[in-house]
């Protein structure tokens, strides 16, 4: 960022020649980034999520005016802002019309889209963001390099969004693992390839400015450091140091996570153009008389208390995903696009709006209200019952969990599961759990883990809220399991 203005001699101030501006989500682990010219006091904005305001906000305290919007490629794991920026802004849409057509952007024609590929500029006055075409984590992936045309028009860094991260690179499995498009992801794993062959001729001072951190599934090993430069990363990030090819394609296909469900919709949403958010209503407060309706109808209800609130007593056919930083990923992965929802939640505090702007920023837009968290007092006092979920210690797990017939149940990705888990136990990943139901006996006392807790007390609320009679938490998970020593099996 830059920093204060400086005083030149004779005690004139000089303006910074650039305005540059990371916008961080931590939920999302997603840099968006704004940049602006001084001299013309215009900015573009470079990959922005659905909370258009901040970017507005950030542009009002810099004195610049939005002018220019765009993205570097098609996002799956968030619904990109820029056509809502552009429409509020009246800035200039502009998008990526490199690679596959079959892949590209289907965006309305009277968005008036500004078409983009390899060597197309998007110019601010002095400031000049050069396009680079670089397929692989996704075929029209862009990078910009920014330059200052009164500096000679050398680029001093590149906006690199899901290409190169600091320590990794973009995932190419995307297309194939999360849009069933069979037979794409070594193909993509080649051009992700080529595509850093060509990046690695530019100068080593460039500075690298990705799209996310450590904690997004768009790559295996991002690093939390929130940029880096192109020399360095030719050092230290393994994927410069490979030479060959085929060993490439191999080693960036190796151990990619499981992509989340939603990515699969949130493809299908930013290649057509999300809708337009607008100014809505906040969700409405809702009775305990509609709670007991929407339950008695199936309706989805999240509690978002912390689970050890949720385990000592909740409202069955509650679902437990806790406000905290995991919240998108999991509400993205296990709650229906196609129905209503409904939250639990502390109405005192902004959680309540902060928690539907989260949502909309994943395309789950119908919210249609909230119960205050005091509603599971109310519940109480109206004499219906609540639920609970007995915790299970190592030492009892160890001890008998076989002797009453209990199911252990392991809630981590199949990567995790196959480098260690307890004996006999059940891999049904998380964000497949409601999918896969029918491998669960109902007739046996369940006891869901997973690493270390915060996965597992999700899963065993799902257990519950789907009719499982007995479901139980062993919180302290695979972790404590390993650490008190007991006998870990390997696939």
């Amino acid at each position: 960022m830059v920093g204060p203005q400086v005083r030149a001699p004779g005690g004139q101030s000089r303006r910074p020649r650039l305005i540059f501006r990371r916008l961080f989500e931590p939920k999302l682990a997603q840099a968006s980034y704004l940049i602006g010219c001084p001299a013309t006091r215009r900015a573009v904005v470079v990959d922005p999520n659905r909370d258009i305001d901040r970017y507005l906000q950030t542009a009002r305290d810099e004195s610049l005016r939005i002018t220019d919007v765009t993205e570097t490629h098609i996002h799956a794991d968030f619904v990109s802002g820029a056509r809502e920026l552009a429409q509020r802004s009246g800035a200039r849409l502009h998008l990526s019309q490199a690679g596959d057509p079959e892949w590209g952007y289907r965006y309305p024609s009277d968005d008036g889209v500004c078409w983009l590929e390899d060597g197309s500029a998007i110019e601010l006055g002095r400031i000049e963001l050069r396009v680079l075409h670089v397929p692989g984590h996704t075929p029209e992936h862009l990078a910009f390099l920014v330059s200052d045309r009164e500096k000679g028009g050398e680029p001093m860094g590149a906006l690199t969004g899901d290409f190169v991260f600091v320590g990794d690179v973009g995932r190419p499995d995307l297309l194939e693992r999360a849009v069933q498009a069979k037979g794409t992801m070594e193909r993509a794993a080649r051009q992700l390839f080529q595509s850093l062959q060509k990046f690695r001729s530019l100068q080593d001072y460039l500075q690298l400015w990705p799209g996310h951190g450590a904690g997004s599934a768009c790559g295996k090993s991002l690093s939390a450091v929130p940029q880096s430069t192109l020399g360095f990363e030719k050092r230290f990030n393994w994927a410069f140091g490979v030479a060959d090819e085929t060993e490439f394609v191999r080693a960036v296909l190796a151990g990619q996570p499981e992509p989340p469900p939603y990515f699969a919709r949130m493809k299908q949403i930013n290649q057509v153009g999300p809708d337009l958010l607008g100014n809505r209503s906040p969700p409405p407060r809702q009775s305990l008389e509609r709670l007991a309706s929407v339950l008695a109808d199936g309706g989805v209800v999240v509690d978002t208390r912390e689970p050890d609130n949720f385990g000592r007593a909740s409202i069955p056919g509650t679902i437990n995903i806790p406000a905290n930083r995991s919240f998108t990923n999991w509400a993205g992965s296990l709650l229906p696009y196609d129905q209503d929802l409904y939250l639990v939640g502390d109405d005192r505090t902004g959680m309540i709006d902060r928690l539907t702007q989260d949502l909309a920023g994943i395309g789950l837009e119908r919210l249609a209200g909230y119960f205050p968290a005091g509603i599971i007092d109310e519940w109480r006092n109206s004499r219906r019952s609540l639920q609970r979920i007995p915790a299970v210690t190592v030492d009892e797990l160890a001890r008998g969990f076989r002797q009453n017939g209990s199911v252990v149940i392991d809630v981590r990705g199949e990567g995790e599961w196959k480098v260690g888990h307890l004996p006999g136990s059940l891999n049904l990943p998380l964000s497949q759990l409601d999918q896969r139901l029918e491998h669960i006996p109902r007739d046996s006392p369940l006891v869901v883990h997973c690493q270390t807790g915060p996965r597992a007390a999700i899963g065993a609320s799902l257990l519950l809220a789907r009719g499982f009679p007995d479901v139980r938490l062993f919180p302290g998970g695979f972790a404590e399991w390993r650490a008190a020593g007991h006998v870990v099996e390997v696939q």
